[in-house]
């Protein structure tokens, strides 16, 4: 996946997630630790993973050291 696709996806989850939370809120307990059929179960670890990988690939682009 380019950057481009990364940071598309990390708008879409974004979306979602907004849009998750106006219909039911989002406590806090879902937010960090959901149950595994959660709608935020392994959330916060791809919005994470696509957030590092979109920094280093920024990075990349202009040759710098993250």
């Amino acid at each position: 996946m380019n950057k481009q696709e990364m940071i598309t996806k990390m708008i879409e989850m974004q979306k979602k997630f907004q849009e998750f939370e106006t219909a039911n809120g989002v406590d806090p307990q879902d937010y960090f630790t959901p149950e595994d059929s959660h709608f935020l179960s392994g959330y916060r670890q791809e919005y994470a993973d696509l957030a590092a990988a979109v920094n280093a690939a920024a990075h990349a682009e202009v040759g710098s050291k993250a």
